[in-house]
């Protein structure tokens, strides 16, 4: 018997039992016999989504990791073609060798092709390349009861949208098209500064965003008054000369999950300060490899261990332009008052590219992401952060939350009836069934 699979977080605790297709032929079986036994499911990638949104209703989910097949692929035009279940850096190890690279990735390069569609994915270059779903040429879609279906904007534009940031609730993404960009080299030339507060930030993206491909911050999120928001801001271009190589340095691994969590008061404040410490007050050029400018914590695998057995929730919010600065230092005030925080703390501006996906979770304004050990104290914080980005405007992301309110996704969500009503009624989440009722 296959072991049980989680989401990442660990939290809410419900354990999955999945099913493995071998082939995409398998697909249609594998479906009919979960629903006939159990009502419904849903596809699960490789457990990267953080709450609720990736567990099935019924606990029972079509485990797609097994089919992780290239397809086609056009080194000329730059297109690859995939089963859902590869990976992202399943896709590097054989796009950088030829000049490929992800026009948009994630923090980690472990998500699935599949998940990465369903959840709409951004990274540090939203200013520039919007979304993944920007990037999609094509993908197959398995409806219960149909054949796999082709969709493309110009085929099947309500269930193309539908479907990038679905959540995986519109039929079972069986492969997909993508389109890459270019680079001349593996290596990131980066530049770091480190800033004394929020409204430096804020300088610091109107001063440089718009001059660099990539473009995030981390930030102190336990610091108070007038240094709240105080972090270190990284920008960084692909460097126009140097090795196509791929990033193969041996990674390290929490071996066991503790009983207790390993973040706590006293380890956040002393990490928080001596990282930020030990950034310049200079602006400082490095050259870097890929992985880990995109992708430090996935230098170690099953770090979510780190948390113990209750697990983490993540907190991922943005909030519009016009009331960014004020609501972030709200946010940041109430987290840093709760004394509850984060080691990886990320904050970082979103543009203004439209996302082809219905539901997809950036907009015009500023993201905040840091991860919270699991406990009841956390209820009361969240349901603080809650108003304040509800106030704003603002929303949270499905692929990261295990506690939104129904109404709360409804108004940051409204499209989510165009959503429901093209849903698969044999696929259903927690995370739906939540917010939905």
């Amino acid at each position: 018997m296959s072991s049980p699979l989680y989401s990442w977080g660990r939290y809410p605790n419900r354990p999955q039992t999945g099913m493995t297709c071998g082939w995409r032929s398998e697909i249609p079986a594998r479906l009919e016999q979960i629903i006939t036994a159990h009502g419904s499911t849903l596809a699960y990638g490789n457990g990267r989504s953080y709450g609720d949104s990736c567990l099935a209703a019924s606990d029972q989910v079509l485990n797609m990791r097994s089919l992780d097949r290239f397809i086609q692929v056009d080194w000329q035009q730059g297109t690859v073609m995939a089963e859902a279940g590869t990976t992202l850096g399943e896709i590097l190890a054989i796009a950088i060798p030829q000049g490929w690279f992800l026009p948009v990735t994630p923090g980690t390069q472990f998500a699935t092709l599949g998940g990465a569609i369903a959840n709409d994915v951004h990274g540090k270059n939203h200013h520039l390349r919007g979304t993944f779903g920007n990037h999609v040429r094509r993908f197959g879609l398995l409806r219960h009861g149909q054949e796999i279906l082709t969709c493309s904007a110009t085929t099947t534009p309500e269930l193309f949208a539908a479907t990038i940031g679905g959540l995986g609730l519109t039929g079972v993404i069986a492969w997909a098209e993508i389109q890459l960009m270019p680079i001349r080299s593996s290596q990131i030339n980066s530049t770091l500064v480190r800033f004394d507060n929020l409204s430096e930030f804020f300088a610091l993206s109107a001063e440089l965003d718009h001059k660099h491909e990539y473009s995030v911050a981390w930030i102190d999120c336990l610091a108070k008054g007038d240094k709240t928001g105080r972090g270190v801001f990284i920008v960084g271009d692909h460097a126009q000369y140097g090795s196509l190589d791929r990033d193969e340095r041996p990674k390290r691994q929490v071996p066991l999950t503790p009983p207790i969590s390993l973040i706590n008061n006293l380890s956040l404040h002393a990490f928080n300060e001596a990282y930020w410490r030990l950034h310049p007050i200079q602006r400082t050029r490095k050259r870097v490899s890929y992985e880990p400018f995109f992708y430090p914590l996935d230098s170690i695998l099953h770090w979510n261990r780190i948390y113990g057995r209750r697990g983490f929730q993540q907190y991922q919010c943005v909030i519009p332009d016009i009331a960014a600065e004020m609501a972030m230092r709200e946010l940041l005030g109430a987290i840093a008052d709760s004394g509850q925080g984060s080691f990886l703390a990320v904050l970082k501006r979103c543009g203004d590219i439209t996302s082809p996906g219905l539901l997809s979770f950036p907009q015009p304004g500023t993201s905040l992401a840091l991860d919270f050990p699991q406990k009841a104290s956390l209820f009361p914080l969240f349901k603080r952060l809650d108003a304040i980005v509800s106030e704003a405007g603002g929303r949270l992301y499905p692929a990261k939350d295990a506690h939104m309110s129904g109404h709360d996704f409804r108004k940051a969500y409204p499209d989510w009836e165009k959503l429901e009503a093209l849903r698969d009624p044999t696929l259903m989440s927690h995370f739906w069934k939540r917010v939905i009722a």
